[in-house]
């Protein structure tokens, strides 16, 4: 894959994550100025991962019949557009507009990732996948610090910013990047009768040998993933008494090992060792880790625990990506990946209605045990769906 083509990709990934990281800070406010209750300002916050629940399979559909080029332009106007209503935003329904614009097109990031399924071969594409799995964690970085810092000229100067950048995106994707299926390819799934809403697809992935486990074991660790994703400044602040500074400087160090592990060690650990091996053991480190997460008495913990969570959390998505886009064949690409964009937009509205009510109604770990425990629960499942199989012996496992 041409070095330019994965800068222009990467690019993509990490505005996207810009965007999503810029509004954290500034939405509560931003509801507040119209009179918004928590209840309403808790919606708002829904509302992303909900509208790119219904985007990111139409954007994946969209993009396997009109190719990848047309749909990330698009896609990237649409979250130009959705800056600028949040910008402009006076009231709260207009603040509902803004959200449901980026949300239905911010799900072009499995538009992405099949972009580069299509240019890579098998044996390349988990680093490569691997280098989009960078975006995100230096996206997950620099978001909320650059929404905090660009908060204090005004609350419209964050959204102005994430709008300029994805219009400069959008030039680049415009001028440099080439298209990625061919016109023969895409003349075939022409043929193909398009459904916004593929129940028979989602059948099809479900019930696929490989398909349909790995999805399984997306849903249960998207769900814990996230549990610790959203409820972590929350916990920090409960648990720990940490101020905004330290919960920040926690999850930028959470996020840049995520990002040192995705942009150059996965490359490594997919040579030498099976996909599957390399879930299990994430997975295992992962629950274990979250378990640790719940219990932690004091930053010192903390701060030994962030580590191999971020292995876990880093190697596992990645490698449950890069096994998707192997299972199936290159025109089913970019619908699987969508319905994986769909079920982790799902599982960030229900892990923190969950969360908080542990974190509320029991204990401070209460979390991360729950966490921690649903991820080790599916460890049985993965290995007799995925590794004890007719024609296999084993996963290949690190260690």
């Amino acid at each position: 894959m041409g070095t330019r083509r994965l800068a222009i990709i990467f690019a993509i990934v990490l505005v996207n994550m810009l965007a999503m990281g810029i509004v954290i800070p500034l939405l509560p406010y931003l509801a507040n100025l119209t009179g918004a209750s928590e209840f309403q300002v808790g919606l708002l916050v829904a509302t992303y991962p909900l509208a790119q629940l219904v985007g990111a399979p139409v954007l994946g559909r969209l993009s396997d019949r009109f190719g990848r080029k047309p749909v990330l332009v698009v896609s990237i106007l649409g979250t130009a557009i959705g800056f600028g209503v949040l910008a402009l935003a006076r009231s709260l329904p207009v603040l509902f507009l803004a959200r449901v614009i980026d949300g239905l097109t911010g799900g072009n990031i499995n538009v992405a990732q099949a972009y580069i399924a299509d240019v890579t071969e098998r044996e390349e594409r988990g680093r490569a996948l691997g280098l989009i799995g960078a975006a995100f964690g230096l996206g997950f970085v620099l978001g909320p610090v650059t929404g905090g810092l660009l908060s204090e000229i005004n609350y419209s100067a964050p959204a102005w910013t994430g709008a300029a950048l994805a219009l400069a995106n959008l030039v680049a994707v415009l001028l440099f990047l080439p298209e990625s299926l061919s016109a023969e390819a895409r003349e075939r799934l022409a043929k193909r009768a398009l459904r916004f809403f593929d129940v028979a697809g989602l059948r099809h992935a479900l019930t696929h040998h490989r398909v349909g486990p790995i999805l399984a074991v997306r849903s249960v660790t998207g769900i814990s993933f996230a549990m610790f994703e959203t409820m972590f400044a929350l916990w920090a602040i409960t648990a720990l008494s940490l101020s905004a500074r330290d919960t920040g400087l926690f999850l930028g160090y959470l996020g840049l090992l995520s990002a040192v592990v995705q942009g150059g060690l996965i490359g490594r650990l997919t040579k030498r060792f099976s996909d599957d091996g390399l879930l299990l053991a994430s997975t295992a480190i992962a629950g274990a880790s979250l378990v640790a997460w719940g219990f932690a008495p004091s930053t010192w913990v903390l701060a030994l625990v962030v580590p191999p969570l971020a292995f876990g959390l880093a190697v596992g998505q990645t490698v449950m990506t890069s096994a998707l886009s192997k299972a199936v064949g290159r025109d089913e690409v970019g619908g699987v990946l969508g319905i994986q964009t769909s079920i982790m937009s799902l599982t960030r509205v229900i892990a923190p209605v969950i969360g908080g009510l542990l974190l509320g109604q029991i204990a401070t770990w209460a979390p991360g045990l729950f966490a921690g425990l649903l991820t080790l629960a599916v460890l049985p499942y993965a290995w007799k769906t995925l590794c004890v199989v007719p024609g296999r012996a084993s996963c290949d496992l690190p260690g």
